[in-house]
């Protein structure tokens, strides 16, 4: 899959799980170093905010909005996840005021299944997944250009009527 950064096109390689099949499992560590798997949030709809880099701009935007929404949306877990160490997303965070769940894909195992990895930038594409109760894809939206917000209103409705 072709996106584009600030119009320069970049090179997306695997393949994107499709809405409607079984999310690919995954294993991360959060800012505790505890392992986080999304088979733990069965029975509980999940939004996926996949962010290149942490500390740009439009990334930080995207995770503050999320972690804005997620203390209002009940019933609905959000995760952020970004290639970025564990340092880096702590810092950002403490930096930021932001208490949402953050993973870290340092080893590339969530950018190969779920096929985001740019080996251009080194970093993950940008993109949101929102998984139903039952561990389903309900939606996806891989952003065609990196340097661009995505579409909150979306992703966040098709988030609330998962739960």
């Amino acid at each position: 899959m072709i996106v584009t950064k600030k119009g320069e096109e970049v090179e997306i390689i695997g393949t994107q799980p499709e809405v409607g099949v079984k999310a690919p499992n995954f294993s991360l560590k959060n800012l505790n170093d505890e392992v986080v798997n999304l088979s733990e949030f069965t029975g509980t709809p999940v939004l996926i905010s996949v962010v290149p880099d942490i500390d740009t701009r439009i990334c930080s935007l995207q995770t503050k909005r999320f972690n804005e929404e997620a203390a209002k949306v009940e019933g609905v877990k959000f995760i952020t996840i970004s290639n970025n160490t564990k340092d880096e997303q702590a810092n950002w965070c403490a930096a930021e005021g932001v208490d949402m769940e953050i993973l870290h894909d340092t080893e590339g195992t969530f950018g190969e299944a779920y096929g985001l990895f740019i080996p251009a930038m080194g970093r993950l594409a940008r993109g949101i997944f929102v998984i139903d109760k039952d561990g389903k894809i309900v939606y996806e939206a891989i952003s065609k250009e990196i340097a661009e917000e995505p579409d909150y209103g979306t992703a966040l409705d098709q988030a609330k009527a998962a739960r």
